[in-house]
């Protein structure tokens, strides 16, 4: 009877080899890529140090970074130039591989001025011509006749002063 149960128990040992979940692989025990922490630093400090690979930091600060393969890092700042340096891969005998140099140093250039911008000359407007004939004065513009004449008795209605609006309809 042990024997069924070692052998029914191995068989399903090796089933579930074949279809092992992903959190029991081993890829735990892998190492990983080879990274040599670089020390960035700029002159004025502040500056965004942006790596070939996407990481970025603020100097005076420090990557990991992986050995695989030259990469380069590029120094901006507001108002100076920006500045790129490359980083090289070194192995030498006895000692890991690590990238050089480190640390990384940017003296950064102050940007030129820009030019002030040029404002348009605007050229004066030309001038009217002016006829030697003078207009004549307007009008004073005629008050408006009434059909009928007031009653001798009833009272004159009040004149208003001549206004630049038309007047109001007649109420009837």
């Amino acid at each position: 009877m042990y024997r069924v149960i070692a052998i029914v128990g191995g068989g399903l040992a090796l089933a579930a080899c074949s279809s092992t979940p992903d959190w029991m692989n081993l890829n735990a025990l892998k190492s990983g890529p080879v990274v040599d922490t670089v020390r960035f630093e700029s002159n004025p400090p502040g500056a965004e140090a942006k790596t070939s690979n996407g990481q970025t930091c603020r100097t005076p600060c420090a990557l990991a970074l992986p050995i695989e393969n030259p990469l380069s890092v590029t120094f901006t700042l507001n108002g100076y130039l920006p500045d790129t340096e490359s980083l090289d891969p070194v192995t030498s005998p006895g000692s890991p591989p690590s990238l050089q140099p480190n640390p990384v140093m940017a003296d950064l250039e102050p940007a030129p001025a820009a030019p002030k911008p040029v404002k348009p000359v605007k050229k004066p407007a030309p001038k009217k011509k002016v006829s030697s004939v003078a207009k004549p004065a307007a009008k004073p513009a005629a008050a408006p006749k009434t059909a009928a004449a007031p009653a001798p008795g009833a009272a004159a209605p009040a004149q208003q002063p001549a206004s630049p609006w038309p007047a109001p309809p007649a109420q009837r």
